[in-house]
């Protein structure tokens, strides 16, 4: 033992002051580091920094005890340690200054990853900062360092699929968020978020769902696990409506419209939401009626399921076409709708009994055709 190092000072303070489970861990610290066992070394200080008592520890860890040793450990780990003690200054802008050197100081030929997980999570703390120039710049630049990696860890692409999807909910681009916040959500596991975690994201992936120009097929949302977490909280109605929209359920929809006024965001776009409703009931309405013979459909029917008068179901059905939710043609002389293709559904338990009814009755009309015609052509059937 060195007598004059100040990293063994550090450790036999720690040892005395911290309480017993913490103690244990300073003097097991203090084992390995004489041992110069520094995988194992890592290994235990990354145990000691996820316990949330911990935390109060973690900024002094890092600058008394981890930077003596940097030059031994791997670098990502470095850079997720000094990301745990960043997040416990007591401003942003120190925490971003904090990343800031960290970022410098990993920032060579052979810890390029660390460098490109230590420029994303400074990203993150600009972001906090509202800085939304310097975070898409530094997104712009880790995607690029990210496509040139032969292997990434899965902490790397984390942390950028989180910083995007932060980033463009700051924007306001809902369906990048969406994507992004669903690659992130493939990338962990999300029995490690935080209860209160899991609410938020599943909330935020319901709004982007809701408000998205783009997203008419809510399949990978509500086929996750994430989207639970509402359950039994302040915003189960959110749970219910993204469902009522997946079936095209008006009257659900409107038996929720007052939870609407609840968020700033669907209050703004209640126009918006009418209008998504009536062309998610416009997908489910032909949904049902492929393959049961029926191609051709009255813009009365269409009317009737929409409940839209039937002098905007043309506007509707061409709004459909546009975006690639339905192919087919109008006829407006006779004023009716041909359907040759519906954008693939997600069921729900109702809308598979619904499928499985439809199955049943074909399978019934085979029966009855097969035996019409051995009867018919009994020669045939020999």
């Amino acid at each position: 033992m060195e007598v004059d190092n100040p990293v063994y000072a550090y450790l036999h303070k720690q040892q005395n002051e911290a309480p017993g489970e913490l103690s244990r861990y300073f003097s097991e610290f203090e084992d390995l580091y004489e041992r110069k066992l520094w995988h194992q070394l890592t290994q235990q200080v990354e145990k000691f920094i996820n316990i949330p008592e911990a935390a109060p520890y973690r900024i002094d860890l890092y600058n008394n005890f981890v930077r003596d040793w940097q030059k031994n450990m791997n670098k990502v780990k470095l850079v997720l340690f000094a990301l745990a003690a960043a997040r416990q200054y007591d401003s942003i802008q120190a925490a971003s200054d904090f990343m800031t050197q960290i970022t410098e100081e990993v920032n060579k030929p052979e810890s390029q990853e660390a460098y490109t997980l230590a420029t994303l999570e400074g990203a993150h703390f600009r972001l906090l900062l509202n800085d939304l120039d310097a975070t898409r710049d530094a997104l712009d630049q880790s995607e690029k360092q990210i496509d040139s990696f032969a292997h990434v860890d899965p902490v790397i692409h984390a942390s950028f699929y989180r910083v995007c999807a932060d980033y463009y909910k700051a924007k306001a681009v809902f369906g990048q968020y969406y994507k992004n916040a669903l690659l992130l959500l493939a990338c962990i596991d999300i029995q490690e978020l935080a209860p209160e975690d899991r609410v938020q994201r599943a909330y935020d992936l319901a709004i982007a769902a809701l408000l998205s120009d783009n997203i008419y097929n809510f399949g990978d949302l509500l086929s996750h696990p994430i989207i639970d977490a509402l359950k039994g909280t302040e915003h189960e109605w959110m749970h219910t409506l993204l469902f009522a929209f997946n079936s095209g359920d008006i009257g659900k929809f409107e038996s929720l419209v007052g939870n609407l006024h609840s968020q700033p965001l669907l209050k703004q776009q209640e126009a918006f939401l009418q209008q998504k409703i009536r062309l998610m009931a416009l997908i489910e309405s032909m949904f049902k009626r492929q393959g049961a013979g029926t191609r051709r459909i009255a813009f009365e029917a269409i009317a009737a399921e929409t409940r839209l008068p039937a002098t905007e179901i043309e506007h509707l059905v061409m709004k459909a076409l546009s975006l690639g939710l339905i192919k087919g043609s109008i006829d407006q002389v006779d004023q009716q709708v041909t359907v040759q293709w519906v954008q693939p559904r997600y069921l729900g338990k109702d809308q598979i009994r619904s499928l499985v009814d439809r199955l049943t009755q074909w399978e019934a009309k085979v029966k009855e055709t097969a035996n019409k015609m051995s009867q018919a052509t009994p020669e045939l059937f020999v």
